[in-house]
């Protein structure tokens, strides 16, 4: 293996593509990513109220929407989403990328869901037993007490689900909908340089993961600190 001429080629690589398949690619995927995290996090919080409902039948029912998305493969879902979904139900005339998208939201919200359900019940019960004896209602209780302190101690493991969905976007590559590993795929396939697409690829994603991850390490330092 001749690293001179790796390294040679992934120069080349970079210099002849970078504007055409890997800038593209960076921004669907951060464009998939944020769709996937933000869409999620929103369903996740309904998800996570009716997982906490009284009513029996309505938790068994989100249960098993948790266990089923958990339980299988992401890229199992996508498939379902891509190829099956839009044959049972031809009224949605929604594009490749609008599927997948709504494939990783679906995916993101029964994790996210259990993060924020573990949120809510990490928030001491007696806080909520004073807002109640104060005059305010359930809902005012759990918009204006128990959810702004639930989300600040979930914080920390909504960025590491952001880095895990930025990684988990690269399925996406399956349905070639232009992302960074379809870049990879197309790069590959015009130059035969597998090796060298797959460093590049490999560099850019550990560039967008990595700083990400020292961000959250960071807040989850300053989170310890603030509670000494």
């Amino acid at each position: 293996m001749d690293f001179g001429v790796i390294g040679a080629n992934i120069a080349k690589l970079w210099t002849n593509y970078w504007h055409i398949y890997i800038l593209e690619g960076v921004a669907i995927t951060l464009k998939l990513t944020f769709i996937a995290v933000i869409l999620g996090a929103l369903l996740g919080v309904v998800v996570a109220m009716f997982k906490m409902s009284k009513s029996k039948i309505i938790r068994f029912l989100i249960t098993v929407y948790i266990e089923v998305i958990r339980g299988t493969p992401l890229l199992l879902q996508l498939y379902i989403f891509y190829f099956v979904l839009p044959e049972i139900l031809p009224i949605f005339d929604f594009n490749e990328f609008t599927w997948v998208a709504i494939a990783l939201c679906i995916n993101s919200s029964a994790y996210v869901s259990e993060i924020f359900r573990s949120g809510i019940q990490s928030v001491d019960i007696g806080q909520t037993e004073a807002a109640r004896s104060l005059g305010l209602s359930s809902g005012q209780t759990m918009t204006r007490i128990v959810l702004p302190q639930a989300v600040k101690n979930i914080l920390p493991a909504l960025g590491n689900e952001f880095i895990m969905m930025l990684k988990e976007t690269s399925l996406a590559s399956t349905f070639f909908i232009g992302d960074l590993m379809t870049a990879h795929l197309k790069i590959k396939g015009a130059t035969y340089l597998m090796l060298e697409s797959l460093i590049i690829t490999g560099a850019i994603y550990l560039c967008m993961t990595y700083p990400l991850s020292k961000l959250v390490e960071a807040f989850e330092r300053k989170m310890k600190n603030a509670d000494k």
